[in-house]
């Protein structure tokens, strides 16, 4: 015979079971990697963006380099 509180319990427990497969996965990517590709693919998106804007940069240093050259 099962109490009402051990009845909760297993009920929670089985919840808790099912949340953690949607979030871990059964066979499939869960959510967890979902996101842990999400947060990928703006770590790389950052990357570029800073190599973009250190190019940029180093394009209107040259620029302004020759500018003051011919200045003279």
């Amino acid at each position: 015979m099962m109490t009402e509180f051990e009845g909760q319990v297993l009920a929670d427990l089985s919840v808790l079971k099912s949340q953690m497969q949607q979030v871990m996965g059964i066979g499939q990517p869960g959510r967890l990697t979902q996101l842990e590709e999400r947060v990928e693919r703006h770590e790389r998106s950052m990357q570029r963006m800073k190599g973009l804007f250190t190019a940029a940069g180093g394009l209107v240093t040259m620029v302004q380099v020759a500018v003051d050259y011919f200045r003279r």
